[in-house]
């Protein structure tokens, strides 16, 4: 009964007052808020969010789509702050129909003693910035946020492009209180619906009546109404892209029809063969691919230095490498062209890759194009083109194994891609245009290997030697995260993470890819021991235990991410000081998770005046279902507990 009084309660706060959405009505009882009542660890709450998109007759022109959105948005501390700043991207080519964003406009509200008082929007704090040769973000910034103020946006997007309509988003990062979509679309347009993510919210079909000219049509009319919609949020650890689970719809043209206006009837069969076709016939891609006399030269020039073909590769691979430097985009079309890109040596991804494809041809081998999606792009569970924004390189051999190949990244190996890539699977595009899906996912295990030596000083001072090992995916981002920072930087990085007393440091092979990196630290340390009593007491792993599950949540429904199997191994040998003998060791444990999934092994033992310690954990899938997150989230917290367990020495 009083569970059900407090659910009671907190409803009626959320309808306390009579809502009113109208752009420029905030209440006196939005602002007096002090928290979200069915989330009281939100920092920021959509009040309310409406969006509507319709479809415009220009004459002479044709239909275009609008999109007006609306926003009410409740700041409730200053980590909401970042909603203040509101970013919409749309289509600016330099060549061809752009979209527009138009009538902005945007109030702050705030109590001033006791009343309501708003801010506008200034024209100043709205900023065009473009992101590439195809995008372009309008910024808008809301003037003098604090805690407890409401903001109100409204914007309108146009587009000359009706065939594409924006996903609708259901779900954030913050709670959304009330949600108020409608989608209208004429009869001459017919698009499937396609729920993702793990929230829905009903839609509901009506219809009214449209004109061209004197002739009249119906619309179907989509609403979809939400109340109380909670966050999620994307703090939970080894997530792809948060997007991906995030409850909305998606709208996939499927025919044109304007057989009554004189036109024709278009069916567009969204399979992702199609959709590979359709990216291939682009200029940008496709075309690009054909294009080979600006490399013919350097191409003979490296053949001649080179015996087998994995040599020729690796050679022609290492070459685009350092020929073109990636300038950062993404994208599956050419951004400057594959002749501009090799002449003035920067691209983008497509630039980089389509040229690598087009010179491995050229050298005589199968190779072919592969279409992805990025891990922030998220898993293209339907066909669309959107559903690709990378591509890298592949070459296939006879005896039907193949090499994965990625020379936007510089650390980059053969068949080892970096973590931006590998998400899901990728969609190899041969010359015909045809299409088949392939594995990105090396089969090697990122590993590291740690390998401490350390002895007991009479002053209570543990000092010795840590050789960390990276192999594999470990390698490449151990390079990509440290060879651009100073040393000395480095140092205090690992002093501050480990509370230790770097004395000599070196890392080998940092510039070498085909080794693995190897860091050697001599430190000291007087955090590693505790003394209680005439006893010592120390982790066996000393500075490498893992403290924290990282899975907290009582239920997850979308899966763990790694990116790709991974190992860690840490052995630790600790020298017994003078004077003193173990009291206990830790017991030994081994577990795994279902289906092979993973593993733990821990055991301490003595050796002589020398107690060693091996530690050994490994996920064998990159990614695990939610279906073995109770089971993850147990297998972790026993390596936890086990990991917290001490080693204790006593005088002789």
């Amino acid at each position: 009964m009083k569970k059900i009084t407090i659910a009671l309660l907190l409803l009626s706060q959320l309808s306390l007052f009579a809502q009113d959405y109208k752009f420029g009505k905030v209440s006196k009882e939005e602002l007096e808020e002090s928290f979200y009542p069915l989330d009281s660890t939100a920092d920021a709450a959509y009040l309310y969010r409406k969006r509507r998109t319709y479809f415009d007759y220009i004459p002479n022109d044709g239909f275009q789509m609008v999109t007006v959105i609306h926003e009410r948005i409740k700041i409730y501390s200053k980590e909401g702050f970042d909603m203040a700043t509101k970013s919409v991207a749309y289509y600016d080519p330099e060549v061809g129909e752009e979209q527009s964003v138009s009538s902005i406009k945007g109030y702050t509200y705030s109590l001033v003693k006791g009343k309501v008082s708003k801010e506008k929007l200034s024209k100043k704090s709205i900023f065009k910035e473009k992101k590439n040769r195809s995008y372009s973000i309008k910024k808008i910034t809301m003037p003098n946020i604090k805690i407890g103020t409401v903001l109100e946006i409204k914007y309108k997007l146009i587009s000359p492009y009706t065939s594409s309509i924006n996903d609708l988003q259901f779900q954030y990062g913050i709670p959304v209180k009330k949600l108020d979509y409608k989608i209208e679309i004429p009869e001459y347009y017919s698009f499937n619906k396609r729920s993702k993510g793990y929230y829905s919210v009903k839609m509901k079909k009506d219809s009214k009546s449209g004109t061209v000219g004197s002739t009249n049509f119906r619309v179907d009319v989509f609403s979809f109404d939400g109340n109380t919609i909670p966050a999620l949020r994307d703090n939970e650890p080894f997530i792809s892209s948060i997007h991906n689970y995030r409850g909305g719809m998606k709208f996939e043209l499927t025919q044109t029809d304007f057989s009554s206006l004189q036109g024709s009837v278009k069916t567009f069969s969204n399979s992702w063969q199609d959709v590979s076709k359709q990216i291939f016939k682009s200029s940008s891609f496709g075309t690009e691919l054909k294009k080979s006399s600006y490399y013919k030269d350097d191409l003979e020039k490296i053949l001649t230095t080179s015996k087998t073909n994995l040599e020729k590769i690796a050679a022609i691979f290492n070459f685009v490498k350092k020929q073109v430097k990636w300038n950062g985009n993404y994208s599956k079309y050419t951004d400057n062209g594959v002749r501009k890109a090799y002449k003035e040596r920067v691209g983008n991804v497509a630039d980089i890759n389509l040229m690598l494809t087009s010179m491995l041809r050229s050298a005589g081998f199968n190779a072919n194009p592969v279409l992805l999606s990025t891990r922030k792009n998220g898993i293209p569970f339907f066909p669309t083109l959107d559903g690709f924004n990378y591509v890298i390189a592949m070459v296939d051999f006879q005896d039907e194994s193949y090499v994965l190949l990625d020379a936007s990244e510089e650390f980059s190996l053969p068949n080892m891609l970096p973590t931006r890539a590998l998400n899901w699977k990728g969609r190899k595009v041969t010359k015909e245009g045809g299409s088949i899906w392939v594995e990105l996912t090396s089969s090697k295990h990122a590993s590291e290997d740690n390998s401490v030596m350390v002895k007991i000083s009479d002053e209570m001072m543990v000092e010795g030697m840590v050789r960390t090992k990276y192999d594999n995916l470990n390698a490449l981002n151990y390079r990509k995260n440290n060879n651009h920072i100073k040393e000395e930087d480095l140092i205090t990085k690992l002093e501050e993470k480990y509370k230790l007393e770097i004395e000599d440091y070196k890392v080998l092979n940092k510039k070498v890819l085909e080794k693995s990196v190897i860091r050697n630290v001599k430190f000291l340390s007087e955090d590693l021991i505790e003394e209680i009593n005439g006893k010592i007491y120390i982790e066996p792993l000393l500075f490498l235990s893992e403290h924290n599950n990282p899975f907290k949540l009582e239920d997850r429904k979308f899966p763990v991410d790694f990116a790709t199997p991974w190992k860690d191994r840490n052995t630790v040998s600790i020298q017994i000081p003078e004077g003193y003998k173990v009291e206990s060791l830790p017991e030994s444990l081994a577990i795994g998770l279902p289906d092979g999934l993973g593993v733990f092994k821990f055991r301490v033992m003595q050796q002589g005046n020398k107690i060693s310690t091996i530690s050994i954990l490994q996920f064998n899938e990159g990614v695990i279902s939610a279906q073995y997150y109770a089971s993850l989230k147990d297998f972790y917290g026993q390596m936890v507990k086990k990991q917290s367990e001490k080693i204790v020495l006593i005088k002789l």
